[in-house]
This record gives C-alpha cells, structure tokens and sequence, in this order.
C-alpha cells in the first residue's frame, strides 16, 4: 500500500487499539494517539501506595460474559485470553440482606430456556408466583427484536410493569443484571438495549451468560499487552499526545496534535478513526462531516463509584456475590490480581472491591460519608468482617463511565462512517446494537477499521471480521 498507507488513530482505548491492529494487519502505516501516558482508556490501573502495602488497583470491576465475542477475540489477539478466564458454568450468588439467605443464578447444559428452569425454581428470593411470572415476561422479551426502531423510545420499566413483573422481581433479577450491565434501572434504560442485554446474554446460549474478568491488574492486559501487540504490528504509538484538531487537505487528512512540553506537531494521514468520547469527537469533527452532529451532545453519561476495602483477614470465601434488599451490588475478591498477597504483611488480608452501577447519587459524596454507609453494610452482609480491622478503604470514580441507555439513545448513536472520505467513528457509544460495555467498545473499532478498508478498496475477503 502506498497511495493510501497512512491511518491516525485517535485514542488508545479499546476501541482504538482495535481498529489500529485492524487497519495495521491490512498493510496500513498506522499511528495512534492517546492524550494519557497509557492505553486503555476508562479499562485500567494503577499504583497505591498504602498502610496494606503497594497495590495494583483496577480503576472499576469490568467484567465480560462468553457472548462477548469480539471482546474475546481481542483478548487473544493480546496473549492475555488465560489471564481472563470464564467461569465453566455461569453461577452468581445472590445475597437477600434482609433475610440473610442465599440464592444462586446457574446455569446447566440443558438447551435454553431450560438451562435456567431448575435455578429460577429453587431461586428463593422470589415468590412461586413472581417466578411463574418471570418465566412469561422472559418468553416475551425473546420475541422482541432488539434492532426495532420501535424499541428504543420506550423505557425497560414500563415493559416490565405491563408484563406483570413486581417491584420485588425486578429488584431480584431484572434490575440484579441490568444494573450491571446497563448502568442504569430498567425505568431508565431503553428497551432495544435492555432486549439486547437479556436475549444475548441470557437466550442466545446455554453458556452465553458465563461470567469473565481478570486475574490480573487491568493495565497488564490493556497497556502492557496491548502495547507489544500493537507495536509488533507495526504501530507507532504516541502516548500524551492529544489531538486538537482535524483537518480535511486535498490529499487526506491533517491531524494537529499537541504533546506537552514536545510541542505540537501535525500528522498527514489518508484515513482517520476518532476513537474517542462522544464530546471529544463532536470537538474534533469538521462543520459536515455528520449530519446532526450536535445530536452527539445529546449521548448523556453514566457514573459508576467503586469502594475499595482491605481487610486484616479473609472475610469473604467466594470470588465474588451480587447483593438484594442492600444498598451494595456487587462484590469481588481482589486479593490476589492486587498483588496484596505478594506485599510484606499482606499474607492473610482480603481486598474487596464494591461495584456499584448507576451512582448518580452518589458519585460525588465524600469518602467519609461512603465509609460510614458501607463499611457497616458489608458488616451485615458478611458476618466475617464484623470486628475486622479495615487497613485500607478510597474510592475510585468514574463521573462519564458509560453512555446513558435511556430511551431514545439509539437514534443519536451514529455509525462508523461518516460523510467525510476517509474519516471515521469509533466507541462504545456509536452504533453497535450493544450497551456500553468492552464488547460494544471492540465492535465499533473492528466496524471503524471494515468502513475505513472498504472505502480504500480492500476486497471482502481482506477485511477484518465481524464477530459473530
């Protein structure tokens, strides 16, 4: 290739370095540009230096299910599909704080729908009734298509209330996996994502909802790994480079970057992918290039907080737990991808981290506050933890975690392409089909990569795959 060899990538999340090894793999000169000092966008890590030792602190909980295909074929493209493994069968424990009682969400081998009869009959923290009742809204949320334009103005809730599902069902199950997924309650999610979410993850596949997450620091899949795997592909990377302009010239695209006490600089290039926040690229679009482009504005933002706890002692046996009737969701053991087992004095203490989607209100509540409200409530929940000394507890919070899936989202999402030869969009929150998860975010730089190589006259046969 040499008319058309040149590609600016525009952010090193994981929708940028998708479409970097997609358009590198095509024989494409490529250069990525990533204004922080790593790559991974909002999947990452970091040092702390804490009174439990030096930790490797993921910045969220980010978990994946096995339907996450393109996600997977990332992470083997990475070397990294053993550092983040599937369960072998889907299992979640579920805790009722008010009862105290355990249940569980498992899967079998049967085919589905019957993979899950057995764990919603015996789930306990359903009435029979509730769970007769499950059974007939999930029989008609299977025959909805989630790609129906219809679909997208109509809120989750209200489907849930017309089709008979109580407060208590949706708090045990509809919301127990939407809020996770979605970042929102099902009065504020879209139908078309939450169809999405249910018939993918729960109706596609015995195995579809198995649940993945990583066994190490987030930054050694997405930094580290994806770093060697882009550089042996031939990319060159510059990070604390941001972008502050793009420009059309008669040959191509001009890319003005600025790289702190570097300069600035600008970059030629015959293809550009914006890999970036929705505000950002409406920020760098040229006037034209996208019809509506101020609908962009428009994507709203979701919080996600995480807390972060250390204990003296094992406090909790299993991996993780979700939590009902609590204002705790979800709970992982962090203990051994921290690294707290490998720091002096860290042998015998547990790092939990707390995971809590759609924290609207309260994202911007002081540590202590938080403190007070959790730290007794994980004392409830686990009965371990009650006279545990807590050596280390912060917060981690990411105010724009994921688009907001309220109804309507859909027809502000744009596609990969744009009205701009040459120049292209990437992100989780461009059209996908999916919510805002690291599936949604790898699919749409695989789609960036396919627009951008098909618009260059690559053959079909060339082009990187869809995943399935």
């Amino acid at each position: 290739m040499t008319a058309h060899g040149t590609a600016v990538v525009v952010g090193g999340g994981l929708a940028g370095t998708t479409a970097a090894l997609a358009l590198a793999g095509a024989g494409l000169r490529v250069t990525l540009v990533e204004g922080r000092p790593r790559l991974g966008g909002l999947v990452f890590s970091f040092r702390r230096d804490s009174a439990a030792g030096e930790l490797s602190v993921d910045n969220g909980q980010h978990v994946y299910l096995r339907c996450c295909t393109a996600y997977r074929e990332l992470l083997e493209r990475l070397g990294a599909a053993h550092l983040v493994p599937l369960q072998d069968r889907m299992d979640v424990p579920v805790l009722d704080a008010d009862r105290m009682r355990l249940g569980r969400l498992r899967r079998t081998a049967l085919p589905v729908p019957l993979h899950l009869a057995r764990s919603l009959a015996l789930y306990p923290h359903l009435s029979p009734a509730e769970r007769a009742g499950v059974v007939r809204a999930t029989l008609a949320l299977k025959a909805l298509d989630p790609a129906d334009p219809a679909l997208d103005g109509v809120d989750f809730g209200s489907w849930l209330r017309r089709h008979g599902q109580s407060a208590r069902a949706v708090e045990a199950l509809w919301d127990l996996v939407g809020i996770a997924t979605l970042n929102a309650r099902a009065a504020d999610a879209s139908l078309g994502l939450a169809a999405k979410v249910f018939k993918t993850g729960l109706l596609s596949a015995p195995g579809a909802a198995d649940i993945g997450w990583s066994h190490v620091p987030l930054g050694d899949v997405h930094d580290t790994l994806a770093r060697t795997a882009l550089e042996k592909a031939g990319v060159r990377i510059a990070l604390r480079t941001r972008a502050a302009a793009v420009e059309r010239t008669d040959g191509g695209w001009r890319v003005a970057v600025e790289n702190g006490p570097h300069g600035s600089a600008q970059l030629a290039a015959d293809t550009v992918v914006l890999a970036v926040p929705q505000r950002e690229a409406h920020a760098l679009l040229p006037d034209g290039a996208l019809d509506g482009k101020d609908r962009l504005l428009d994507i709203g933002t979701a919080p996600i907080l995480n807390l972060h706890v250390v204990y003296d002692r094992k406090v909790l046996r299993r991996p993780f737990f979700a939590a009902v009737g609590s204002p705790v969701q979800w709970v992982f053991d962090r203990t051994e991808g921290s690294g707290l087992t490998r720091v002096e004095g860290g042998e015998g203490r547990q790092y939990l981290a707390v995971s809590q989607s759609a924290a609207q209100d309260e994202i911007d509540q002081p540590v202590g506050k938080l403190r007070a409200r959790y730290l007794p409530e994980l004392e409830r929940l686990l009965p371990a933890a009650r006279g545990a000394r807590i050596c280390d507890f912060f917060v981690t919070r990411e105010r724009t975690a994921t688009f907001a899936p309220a109804p309507g989202v859909g027809r502000l999402r744009p596609a990969a392409r744009t009205q701009a030869p040459g120049l292209f969009l990437a992100g989780a929150w461009t059209a996908t089909g999916w919510p805002a998860t690291m599936e949604s975010a790898v699919r749409s730089g695989t789609a960036a990569a396919r627009e951008a190589l098909t618009e260059l006259g690559f053959p079909q046969g060339q082009l990187p795959q869809e995943a399935a």
